[in-house]
């Protein structure tokens, strides 16, 4: 029986409010960062205070994902996005009429939490939106679109309103956007009653891996400061590990787990994951270090450095919205996903041989094209894989992992770059020591994406878009045929 087209209209409404909450809670995320210089002037922040602005954020951010995503699925993903967005909006408003160090500091943590708890389940309510894997697919390329163009676009966005108002609207920008998605998400999206929290509450577990995760992210956040051998991070690390091991124990043996372990007996779910770890650690070292490329050895002010950035938010949007959907129909999503790495690898090769006297045109846009293609190319199909156990009833905790990887993954990637490429510039750097710090940076970054190659050709089975038998194999029961696929959540 089809769809009525009053239906479909609805879900691909559904799915625009989705990608709106989604792409403000990422460009917040990204644009922060170029004001921080005026925030420093502003509110009197000493440089080893000013980096809280953005761990305030990151450290509830990456810790409660996981939690909130299942929370999503126990009490309903409707009302848990909506709660996290309004939470976000609040935020956003006491962020932006902060007066002082603390209050911009809590307000950010406050913020990171309805971030958190606002994007933690968008994908698994965009795999329950869309069972059909072409639609599915071409949904998630608009998701891809929404989180990359975020990231993207966020330094441009940043400089333009720090430049010609002041730092205070890149957080009341939030204001009037929030309260329209909200409005629209409580016309739009579809009630969802899950069993509530009852006896399928794993609150011991919940306990474990949000300390767990949380002083991961700080200790992650804190290498730069402290070094990766001192007390302070060996010993936060340690602690975050036994947390972590006491999560999967409890896990184990739990009753009714937050994080069930029968997902990752998929290959698909487990290599997507550890892929996205690589890709994302290397993607975020582009931003980072492109971003200061541009800044202290081209020198580019903030608004020239947020439209270099653009041809990339240009290029991830030729190709996730639509195109990739065609390629993944066609080729199948791991096919898809190693030809965009392949792609990133070539655009941080070039990166790799970026020179001091360099030019825009010659030297950055070339690579930054690179990058957006095989980018646009690759999220969407390490999406559709990362999401292949998704069920109803524990979709949000398995776009929950996702996100958690992603972050975790941007964390530790950028903090094994920032470290070797700043002690192979050495002090007082000039912009020749900088430049070759940036080259060693983006050439491991060229060894991430190839090791991700390397997984995605040995661990992942191959998806295609009309359906795969993928997770039964994975769970030992037998493939099915062309003729017994049926396209459901599931088989991606």
């Amino acid at each position: 029986m089809g769809t009525s087209p009053a239906a479909t209209a609805s879900r691909w409404l559904s799915l625009a409010v989705l990608c709106a909450g989604q792409l403000m809670i990422i460009l917040d995320q990204n644009i922060v960062n170029v004001a921080l210089p005026a925030v420093q002037a502003d509110l009197g922040f000493s440089p080893a205070d000013l980096v809280w602005t953005v761990n305030a954020y990151v450290i509830p951010f990456g810790g409660l994902l996981l939690l909130a995503g299942r929370l999503g699925d126990l009490l309903g993903r409707k009302r848990v996005f909506l709660t996290g967005l309004t939470l976000f909006t609040v935020a956003s408003l006491a962020c932006g009429l902060a007066t002082g160090q603390e209050m911009l500091i809590v307000s950010r943590f406050v913020q990171g939490i309805g971030g958190a708890v606002t994007s933690a389940g968008i994908l698994g309510m965009i795999v329950t939106l869309f069972s059909e894997p072409r639609e599915q697919a071409k949904a998630i390329g608009a998701f891809s679109f929404a989180s990359a163009g975020g990231g993207a676009i966020g330094p441009l966005v940043g400089g333009l309103l720090t430049d010609t108002i002041d730092w205070s609207w890149i957080f009341f920008i939030n204001i009037p956007i929030g309260a329209v998605v909200v409005l629209m998400a409580m016309r739009t999206l579809r009630d969802d009653r899950g069993p509530g929290l009852g006896n399928k509450a794993d609150f011991p577990g919940a306990v474990l891996v949000t300390a767990g995760l949380m002083l991961l992210v700080y200790t992650i956040v804190g290498i730069e400061e402290n070094g990766w051998s001192s007390g302070h991070t060996l010993g936060f690390a340690a602690l975050s590990a036994v947390l972590l091991v006491a999560f999967l124990v409890r896990e184990s043996k739990a009753a009714a787990p937050l994080l069930p372990m029968r997902l990752f007996r998929s290959r698909n779910v487990t290599g997507a994951n550890l892929i996205q770890l690589l890709m994302i650690g290397a993607m975020f070292g582009f931003l980072y270090f492109g971003t200061l490329y541009l800044q202290r050895v081209l020198g580019y002010d903030p608004m020239q450095t947020g439209l270099g950035f653009v041809p990339v938010a240009v290029a991830i949007a030729a190709v996730s919205l639509g195109l990739s959907a065609k390629l993944i129909t066609k080729f199948g999503a791991k096919a898809v996903l190693i030809t965009g790495l392949l792609l990133i690898a070539a655009g941080f090769a070039l990166f790799s041989r970026i020179p001091v006297d360099g030019s825009y045109l010659a030297d950055f846009l070339p690579a930054n094209l690179l990058l957006g293609v095989g980018f646009g190319a690759a999220m969407p199909a390490l999406m559709m894989l990362g999401l292949s156990g998704a069920t109803p009833e524990d979709s949000g905790v398995i776009s929950g992992v996702f996100n958690t990887s992603q972050q975790v993954g941007g964390a530790v990637g950028l903090a094994v770059l920032n470290t070797l490429a700043t002690a192979h510039a050495g002090a007082d750097p000039t912009p020749a020591d900088m430049t070759s710090g940036y080259r060693l940076a983006f050439t491991i970054a060229v060894g991430f994406i190839v090791a991700a190659v390397l997984l995605a050709a040995v661990v992942l089975r191959r998806a295609d878009a009309g359906g795969s038998a993928e997770a039964g194999a994975d769970a030992g029961e037998p493939a099915k045929t062309e003729a017994d696929q049926t396209p459901v959540p599931t088989a991606l």
